[in-house]
């Protein structure tokens, strides 16, 4: 849905009319969100944010999508480049991809050692915790979709125009490391998906009704005094958000969903 036409879409008015709501409480509050987008490439992490922000006040969040680490980074304490792309107070930040390069893409595409993959699933359940803890509210969400419905997307990203920029080398040879992607995105729900930070899987095949989903359930976890004057539905479609809070958690969403 072209985002011209997303403003004439009554549902999704409302919904971000409840997350205008919600932005206000939070800079009025100085409370601290994150939202973190994840996915297999194509899955729409960053057309999801852009929904997200579409009317946000500007001043209240910020788009953290950031480049391959530079010599220096590479020699820093791996989180600290995110570390300072936290929230501050009042602030909603989202993450078109975060710390969990190092879950997936890295092993997968051999950017990292599996010593510094298995040392980062050991310290981002540690870390999380920390930051839920002083107060920073976090939401994972991993964007899925089906092998095929990846093949068009990638199709269509080499033709039209407006999509090209966000041909990568890795997006090249998405289709090849499918099975690779599936066992290191499978260890990453088994071993980081926790109840402080659960993992939020959005079935991400339809983008808009994904979209709205993911919405709604961002809606749903947060407490603002205006909750519910705007959308008639305050709670997300179970069969397109799956919520995974712990290993055996993980274990069965996997065992129903093996095609993502």
């Amino acid at each position: 849905m072209a985002l011209h036409s997303l403003e004439t879409d009554p549902e999704y008015i409302n919904l971000q009319t409840e997350l205008v709501h919600l932005q206000t409480h939070l800079a009025e509050t100085e409370g601290r969100l994150l939202v973190i987008f994840e996915g297999r490439d194509t899955a729409g992490k960053g057309g999801g944010i852009m929904r997200f922000a579409r009317f946000l006040n500007p001043r209240n969040y910020r788009i953290v999508a950031l480049t391959k680490p530079t010599e220096v980074e590479l020699g820093q304490w791996y989180f600290q480049r995110y570390i300072k792309q936290l929230p501050d107070p009042g602030e909603i930040v989202f993450f078109d991809r975060s710390w969990y390069n190092r879950a997936v893409v890295e092993p997968v595409m051999g950017f990292c050692s599996m010593e510094k993959h298995e040392s980062f699933m050991v310290g981002v359940v540690s870390l999380e915790e920390e930051l839920v803890y002083d107060g920073i509210k976090i939401i994972k969400f991993w964007f899925s979709i089906e092998r095929k419905e990846q093949r068009k997307r990638l199709s269509r990203r080499k033709t039209e125009p407006l999509h090209m920029w966000k041909m990568s080398t890795v997006d090249a040879v998405a289709q090849q490391n499918w099975e690779k992607y599936t066992e290191f995105k499978s260890k990453m729900f088994r071993t980081t998906s926790t109840p402080h930070a659960p993992w939020v899987v959005i079935d991400g095949n339809k983008k808009g009704r994904a979209r709205k989903e993911a919405m709604l359930y961002v809606i749903s976890q947060m407490d603002y005094p205006k909750k519910g004057t705007a959308a008639e539905r305050l709670e997300p479609d179970p069969g397109i958000v799956s919520v995974i809070h712990n290993p055996e958690e993980a274990e069965r969403y996997l065992s129903t969903h093996k095609g993502h």
